[in-house]
């Protein structure tokens, strides 16, 4: 027979507190979003009437055609989606790779260079963006993708989170594929690659998420307007005296929710991923 579950009171108690302060914690993270995604419908009077609405009194489009009449939106969507997705590519072959050659391979200087890898993450990218520019502009990639892309491929945290995901995996295994006869590249890609999915996804959604709202690389390395990202083309809308909140609104809420369709699939993989490299590394 099956013993029956006991619920201590102590734990009861215990966990009600925890519930209610992660309760209050995001509600805190999702109000101001909840109340964007509403003002993307209100019209501009109601948006900054007084007392507020939370809910619009009545709902209105007029702000989605207002964005789409003020900037090329299309133009600046597919700018992100190519900026996201070819880094997102890239980053995940560049940063596994790398995360794998630490974790399976002895070379020589290999405590050093991981080493000064993970020094870059104390540095904060304002103090490396203007070498970083004349490095783009010097190769002759200014205003173009690859220059929006390359400096943005290599990524020390996301080395860190590989290496710890592939630190898990019993090295019998590449030996096993060795004496199969399968390559060095076969090993990684057919074998060991599919062994971190998590943590693959994880960088699939870090990276995306990453480049799709970057607002500073993209406006420093591009001038045509015909280069520039969605995060770039939605701050038109935020003058030194006046902020056109509906337009504002609405295009952050075509901007937030593929990032939004993006976690809620990979949430459970996100999850485990973060949780797996933290412990692993």
């Amino acid at each position: 027979m099956k013993k029956k579950k006991t619920i201590s009171i102590g734990k009861v108690f215990f966990n009600v507190p925890v519930a209610l302060i992660l309760i209050i914690i995001a509600l805190l993270v999702l109000v101001p979003v909840i109340w964007m995604t509403f003002s993307a419908f209100k019209t501009e009077r109601e948006i900054i009437s007084w007392p507020p609405t939370f809910i619009p009194k009545t709902f209105t489009l007029e702000n989605f055609v207002d964005v789409q009449g003020r900037i090329n939106i299309i133009r600046y969507i597919a700018n992100s989606v190519i900026y996201a997705g070819v880094t997102t590519a890239l980053a995940v072959v560049v940063n596994s790779m790398a995360g794998y050659a630490y974790a399976f391979y002895e070379f020589k200087g290999k405590t050093g260079t991981f080493l000064m890898t993970l020094a870059t993450m104390m540095v904060p990218f304002q103090v490396i963006m203007v070498p970083l520019f004349l490095v783009v502009y010097k190769m002759g990639m200014y205003d173009t993708y690859w220059g929006l892309i390359i400096p943005r491929v290599a990524v020390a945290g996301s080395i860190f989170m590989m290496r710890a995901a592939f630190t898990g995996i019993p090295k019998e295994m590449a030996e096993a594929a060795r004496i199969d006869g399968l390559s060095e590249f076969g090993i990684f890609w057919k074998i060991m690659l599919p062994q971190v999915k998590p943590a693959v996804i994880t960088l699939v959604i870090l990276s995306v998420n990453g480049s799709w709202n970057d607002l500073l690389w993209p406006m420093i390395v591009t001038s045509s307007t015909e280069m520039r990202t969605l995060a770039n083309g939605l701050a038109l809308f935020i003058g030194q005296n006046t902020i056109e909140y509906g337009a504002a609104f609405a295009g952050a809420l075509v901007s937030l929710l593929p990032m939004f369709v993006l976690y809620m699939f990979g949430q459970k993989y996100f999850v485990e991923g973060m949780s797996s490299g933290g412990l692993k590394g």
